[in-house]
């Protein structure tokens, strides 16, 4: 049989249709919009690493990363109000 099944053929010969995308051939799924079942192991193949494990990987080692001053230069804001006593009542 080809690698495209049509869906009632695919239901039939699941265990057929896996052994094939395991054994390396992508299977076509369907007559219109197909869709293609391929062995976990190239799926895997075929995706890259994730953003996160990238940004980890490609991060800069050993250099001091510069941080920004934690010092305001706008000074206290309250600091030249005078104190209001509140009333009592």
């Amino acid at each position: 049989m080809s690698d495209r099944w049509s869906v009632q053929n695919a239901k039939a010969k699941l265990s057929e249709l896996m052994a094939r995308a395991r054994a390396g051939e992508p299977q076509h799924v369907g007559l219109d919009d197909a869709c293609v079942l391929v062995s976990e192991a190239d799926w895997n193949a075929r995706q890259g690493a994730s953003l996160g494990a990238w940004l980890v990987k490609s991060a800069p080692r050993g250099a001091p990363v510069p941080a920004a001053s934690r010092a305001s230069k706008r000074g206290d804001p309250f600091a030249s109000k005078p104190n209001r006593k509140v009333k009592k009542r």
